[in-house]
């Protein structure tokens, strides 16, 4: 198993911290092109609810900087454009925000957070200029192979998208990074691993994995459906096993950018176990090692 952080320590000499930037973007899936509300697990945030809220990219940039300056000297930085779909708007301002934000020598890599069905051509060659100055990672909401599931989420576009999204990301040379969830509602466990296994076979091979656990959120559709019903919830040795399982069968070349993630304490209604992230953490290093 590669660990982003050693990833980049390799590459870059040093630990590079992700700054976590607003677009100002929205979604197909809650602006109506698609659907209206976006898929049940997401917040108001768009899944972003720690990034910086929105501004000038220079003014969010250097408020971030200064967020993480008591943990690190560094001088290089992800910018990281996480909440809602960063492909999705007025291509022009978008590529004038990317590109102010790719150019500051203190940015070594743009992270871009999208759906599998926002990236038309224009999109495309957008990123492929900009990958032609510095890396540029694109981060698929993938969440599950199932369309049942994805149904159920309403995460309105199936499995051929993602197909489709990933063959022409990877003929751009770009790189890929794919999100997914464990503990969905209906899920077994082969369901999840199944959803593992299709990724770990992907031709071209994938990038980089995000692997967490579903968070249910006050304000979401889902934390509705689950106070009116509540539905399993994998416990902290469950989830720990599948992560360490899924690892298991990842290429060892597939860098792991995240094994667990942070809820919003204040609109976090369960897993209560993912608020301690070391424990968890620790947990499943724990079981990887004895694998």
């Amino acid at each position: 198993m590669i660990k982003l952080s050693d990833y980049l320590k390799s590459e870059y000499g040093e630990k590079i911290y992700k700054l976590s930037l607003s677009s100002g973007c929205t979604c197909p899936n809650r602006d109506g092109f698609l659907s209206f509300g976006g898929c049940t697990f997401c917040s108001e945030g768009g899944s972003g609810d720690f990034a910086a809220q929105l501004a000038p990219i220079s003014e969010q940039i250097e408020d971030a900087k200064s967020r993480v300056a008591s943990k690190t000297d560094a001088s290089k930085f992800i910018a990281y454009f996480q909440s809602f779909t960063n492909t999705y708007g007025d291509i022009s301002k978008l590529r004038q925000l990317y590109e102010e934000t790719i150019l500051r020598d203190d940015i070594a890599i743009l992270s871009l957070g999208t759906r599998p069905d926002c990236l038309g051509d224009d999109v495309m060659d957008m990123l492929f200029y900009f990958n032609s100055i510095k890396p540029v990672w694109v981060e698929l909401g993938l969440q599950t192979i199932h369309d049942k599931t994805a149904n159920r989420l309403n995460r309105a576009y199936p499995l051929s998208t993602f197909d489709e999204a990933y063959r022409k990301l990877k003929e751009a040379r770009l790189t890929v990074i794919v999100h997914i969830i464990l503990g969905l509602p209906g899920e077994t466990s082969d369901d999840m691993l199944g959803t593992v296994r299709y990724l770990a076979e992907l031709n071209p091979p994938l990038d980089g994995i995000k692997i967490q656990m579903l968070h249910v959120l006050k304000g979401t559709v889902l934390g509705e459906e689950y106070i009116k019903s509540p539905f399993p919830i994998l416990s902290m040795e469950e989830y720990s096993a599948l992560v360490a399982d899924a690892i298991k069968i990842l290429p060892d070349n597939i860098i792991v950018h995240r094994m667990t993630g942070d809820g919003p304490g204040k609109l976090l209604i369960e897993p209560d176990w993912s608020r301690n992230k070391r424990k968890v953490l620790n947990l499943i290093n724990k079981l990887i090692s004895q694998a």
